[in-house]
C-alpha cells in the first residue's frame, strides 16, 4: 500500500511542476508513457513515422493543456493522456481522407460469439491488430482495447450504431481467419 501511496505521490508531484512549466518534470512524463502511447498510436495507424508524429502532437496537446487536468488517483492522468492521443489519431485518419468506414446498412449484428483473441499474447493480438484493414483496426481498437460503447463510436467516428457493430464483427470474423491461416484454431 505504500509503494502505491508513493508513487501516485510522485505522480502527483510531477504533474504539478509540469503544469508550472518544468521541462524536467514534463521530460520525466514523457518518458514514463511514452512507449506504452506510442503502441497506442501504432494500433491506430500502422505506420511508424506518422505513429511518432502523433505522440509528438499528443504530448504537446496534453502539456499546453495540463493546467485543465486535475489529478484524480494513480491512474487519471494516464488515462487523460490516452484520450488526447486516440482523439489525435482519429483526427488524423479524418485529415487523410482515410475515413475509417465502408458504408454499411443500419443493421444489428449479432454478437453472442466468443473474443478469438482472448487467448492470444499481448504481442500476437498486436500483430493481428496490425493487419487488420483501417476500419475494423480503428473500430475494434476503440471497443474491445480502449472500452468504448458503439454509441460512444459512432459519435467519434461520426458513423451510425448499426455500422460501428458491423465493423467489430467484421473485425473479429478477419481475426478468426487469420488465426485459422496461423494454424491457430478457435473453438466456438
Amino acid at each position: 500500500m505504500k509503494k502505491l501511496l508513493t508513487k501516485s505521490f510522485l505522480d502527483e508531484q510531477l504533474i504539478y511542476q509540469a503544469k508550472k512549466g518544468s521541462q524536467k518534470a514534463q521530460r520525466a512524463i514523457f518518458d514514463l508513457f511514452g512507449k506504452r502511447m506510442y503502441i497506442l498510436c501504432l494500433r491506430y495507424v500502422r505506420v511508424q513515422e506518422d505513429a511518432e508524429e502523433l505522440l509528438s502532437n499528443g504530448f504537446i496537446k496534453a502539456f499546453e493543456n495540463l493546467s485543465s487536468f486535475e489529478f484524480r488517483g494513480q491512474y487519471s492522468f494516464e488515462s487523460w493522456l490516452k484520450r488526447i492521443l486516440i482523439n489525435e489519431c482519429l483526427m488524423f485518419l479524418r485529415r487523410q481522407n482515410r475515413a475509417p468506414m465502408m458504408v454499411e446498412p443500419d443493421e444489428l449484428i449479432p454478437s453472442d460469439e466468443e473474443n478469438p483473441f482472448e487467448k492470444l499474447s499481448a504481442e500476437e493480438l498486436f500483430e493481428v491488430i496490425l493487419k487488420l484493414p483501417e476500419g475494423y483496426r480503428t473500430v475494434f481498437n476503440l471497443f474491445e482495447i480502449e472500452g468504448f460503447s458503439h454509441p460512444e463510436i459512432a459519435e467519434k467516428l461520426g458513423i451510425s450504431v448499426g455500422t460501428s457493430k458491423s465493423q467489430l464483427s467484421k473485425a473479429k470474423a478477419y481475426i478468426k481467419s487469420q488465426l485459422s491461416k496461423s494454424g491457430i484454431h478457435h473453438a466456438s
